[in-house]
């Protein structure tokens, strides 16, 4: 299936509200539920995804754009949330997500990706080669994933 930035678009500015709806307002014991040790808890997947909106989406993007495979993407800590947002509430948390996606939505509406730039590569630490669109595509995946793994761990 070939992207379509509005597509992604679509996703990427639904998400915020989707874990407001989700999330506000549920005592402790929902928010931090999880599968078991070395799993994320509806609180964690927010901080997560907090953590990739401020240091991987966007920086990767521009590393695509601005210098291709001259250089690798930097690794992606998935835990480094957890001392990074320690101590702060769901919904300081859901703020701070929905402001951070609000910018990053504006700025990939901005840069709007020509059909050639979607093919321009760069380098994954772990994947290698990897195009504009597949990094877009897999950022709107991600958003998908988390958002049915709060609901799994919910219920």
């Amino acid at each position: 299936m070939e992207l379509a930035l509005n597509d992604v678009l679509t996703i990427l500015q639904s998400t915020p509200e989707t874990l407001r709806a989700l999330l506000e307002d549920l005592p402790d014991r929902w928010l931090t539920c999880n599968e078991g040790p070395n799993t994320f808890s509806p609180r964690d997947v927010l901080g997560h995804l907090i953590h990739g909106e401020e240091d991987d989406w966007i920086p990767r993007l521009k590393i695509i754009l601005e210098r291709g495979e001259s250089v690798a993407f930097e690794p992606f800590d998935r835990f480094a949330f957890r001392k990074k947002y320690k101590g702060m509430t769901i919904d300081a948390l859901l703020d701070r997500f929905a402001a951070r996606r609000v910018r990053n939505v504006e700025e990939l509406t901005q840069l709007d990706p020509s059909p050639e730039q979607l093919q321009l590569t760069g380098i994954h630490p772990e994947l290698g080669r990897v195009t504009l669109a597949q990094l877009l595509a897999t950022w709107t995946v991600h958003d998908l994933v988390h958002i049915n793994q709060i609901t799994r761990v919910m219920a």
